[in-house]
């Protein structure tokens, strides 16, 4: 590539970096740090809400024990929705939906998001009630709508997804600004690349964090346009009004002993969560946590008029793709270092963003002194030799 072709495209690829993050950072922020709060959202909880998580031991009683202990807390009119079992030492949650008349969930107050429910904790030791309260309420719900809409209704989650797309260029153009015009590549690492600690700070920074950052920007923005992507990967689009939001059925053949039983008669694994029928769908779902060295556990649909079991389809209907996606963006199942890895793209994003725009300001004064030492030349008359 010629010299001038190459120092042409450093400078619209430092125009590009340099306007989002002057025109964007007061947005990009929140949503960055909102991110790398929600890696830790389990902790989090353990510290804002110590109550739900006062259990005396594993989970040892039948799904209808729990059932049961949630029932006595439900308001009149909302039927268990589902049944969640604790990863490691922690309460059971079973959700439950108040019905409508006209026999749908009732919706959240938010245009599009999911609908409102009752969430109760439970000691999976005992049944004893820990805690009762709304889906939409508590901190850990406000930072996920804050990162997922910025608390927009409807429109939010687009907002989000181009945001994602900015952040993305961000990180390709931070990228390639970082790489050394001249010399080898490893010159970039040395720490004194400027005169000023921000300026180290932000290259170094950005440089380490542009890969996985890159890589949050992209899941995030295809979780926040699914059916764009769905069509690309050949998946088709989700049905609207879904499970999700239809209402828990009235009344079931089985219980949920009797579909979980009739699971763990095909599966060994540990029960991880149970889904109740609705009104649309006329079967349970059923997952379960592989064993070590088995190769079991995943999602089976049971079906409640009959009993019969059948392994659950991917919901989204393109092969785990999407599912994978929100793994790599929340760390969920990931380890501790990739959830590191992600706490730590939340959260340099700040500190690049601080950086860049007092970098911008230093160039910014440091132009106008030099702009004003000029006109002063200019206007300073030259004395007669």
């Amino acid at each position: 590539m010629a010299a001038a072709s190459r120092s042409g495209l450093r400078k619209f690829w430092f125009q590009i970096h340099k306007w989002i993050g002057i025109l964007l950072v007061v947005l990009l922020i929140p949503l960055s740090l909102s991110g790398a709060a929600l890696v830790w959202g389990n902790a989090l909880d353990r510290v804002i809400n110590p109550q739900r998580y006062a259990v005396s031991g594993p989970a040892t009683l039948p799904p209808s024990a729990y059932v049961a202990a949630a029932a006595k807390v439900l308001k009149p009119g909302e039927r268990i929705a589902s049944l969640r079992y604790p990863e490691g030492s922690g309460p059971v949650v079973v959700s439950a939906a108040r019905a409508e008349p006209g026999g749908a969930a009732k919706a959240a107050p938010r245009r599009g998001g999911p609908p409102v429910r009752t969430n109760v904790w439970i000691d999976p030791a005992n049944g004893r009630v820990l805690d009762v309260a709304a889906s939409n309420t508590g901190v850990i719900r406000w930072l996920h709508v804050l990162h997922g809409s910025f608390l927009i209704p409807g429109v939010g989650r687009q907002i989000v997804g181009w945001l994602g797309v900015a952040m993305f260029l961000s990180c390709v153009s931070g990228l390639w600004l970082w790489w050394p015009s001249v010399g080898r590549w490893t010159r970039g690492l040395r720490w004194r690349r400027g005169r000023d600690l921000e300026t180290n700070l932000h290259h170094q920074a950005g440089f380490w964090i542009a890969l996985p950052l890159a890589m949050l920007c992209f899941t995030g923005v295809w979780i926040s346009f699914p059916a764009f992507f769905a069509a690309l990967t050949g998946a088709p689009p989700r049905a609207a009004g879904g499970p999700r939001g239809a209402a828990p059925a009235q009344a079931t053949r089985l219980d949920p002993d009797a579909a979980l039983a009739a699971v763990a008669a095909r599966d060994g694994g540990a029960p991880a969560s149970i889904t109740w029928p609705t009104g649309k769908e006329g079967r349970w779902r059923v997952s379960l946590k592989a064993k070590p060295g088995t190769g079991g556990g995943g999602d089976y649909d049971v079906d409640d008029a009959g009993g019969e079991v059948a392994k659950a389809p991917d919901p989204r209907g393109n092969g785990g793709i999407a599912r994978t996606m929100r793994r790599w963006h929340d760390g969920t199942g990931m380890g501790a270092v990739w959830q590191t890895l992600i706490f730590l793209g939340g959260i340099l994003p700040a500190l690049l963003g601080v950086t860049g725009i007092i970098m911008w300001l230093r160039t910014r004064g440091w132009r106008a002194a030099v702009a004003r030492r000029q006109r002063e030349r200019s206007t300073t008359p030259v004395a007669a030799e």
